[in-house]
């Protein structure tokens, strides 16, 4: 088989992988019957399916990350993220120097604000410190996640721009059972640490309510 052969195959069976995702979500039949038909009958058809499997899967990713997680071109992206938006089945969020994509209709502003954040690895490491441990200070933030204080000050002032994080007398999380919740059920799009958190979150629940 050809290198360029074995990327090929690669490309298939990641795309059909998403699509058979994006076939259980209601909004899959508005990738359209005619976008199938003109398509080539190779793994072309599997496209829009496979976009709206992958956003199912990891909301909020950014282009690139979807090009390349999906092993599509930069045009061939663009072409279906705004077929797609125009159906009304995706939708954009702007975040600084990214454009983020949801399922339409899936989230609120806050829960795409969340996402995006959660997209990004220190923010990420900081909410998710901060869900386990909300005593922890910004020093221990800083020595957990491997980055100088001032790097943890100058996301601290992101998140609490974005509505997501206090910083009355230290960190505080901000609605931290609806960043749980987002954690907890997309883990697996995340990291280690995310997945970590989410095995525990029952009990993370319940000292809440105590």
């Amino acid at each position: 088989m050809s290198e360029e052969s074995g990327v090929d195959e690669s490309k298939r069976a990641t795309l059909r992988r998403f699509a058979a995702l994006g076939a259980a979500t209601p909004l899959t039949r508005l990738s359209g019957d005619g976008d199938r038909a003109s398509a080539s009958a190779d793994s072309d058809s599997d496209v829009p399916d496979a976009v709206l499997g992958y956003l199912a899967a990891t909301p909020g990713a950014h282009f690139s990350k979807l090009r390349d997680d999906l092993k599509l071109g930069t045009g061939e992206t663009q072409y279906h993220l705004r077929r797609l938006e125009e159906r009304g089945a995706v939708e954009v969020a702007r975040d600084g120097d990214y454009k983020r994509f949801f399922l339409a209709g899936r989230f609120s502003e806050f829960e795409k604000r969340a996402l995006g954040y959660l997209r990004r690895d220190t923010a990420r490491g900081m909410l998710v410190a901060l869900l386990q441990d909300p005593d922890v200070t910004g020093a221990a933030l800083a020595e957990r996640l491997g980055v100088s204080r001032p790097t943890v000050s100058k996301y601290a002032a992101e998140l609490e721009s974005a509505g997501l994080l206090s910083r009355d007398g230290g960190y505080a999380v901000e609605r931290p059972e609806t960043l749980l919740m987002l954690v907890v059920r997309f883990a697996d799009s995340f990291d280690t640490a995310a997945v970590e958190l989410a095995s525990v979150a029952d009990s993370l629940v319940r000292y809440g309510h105590e």
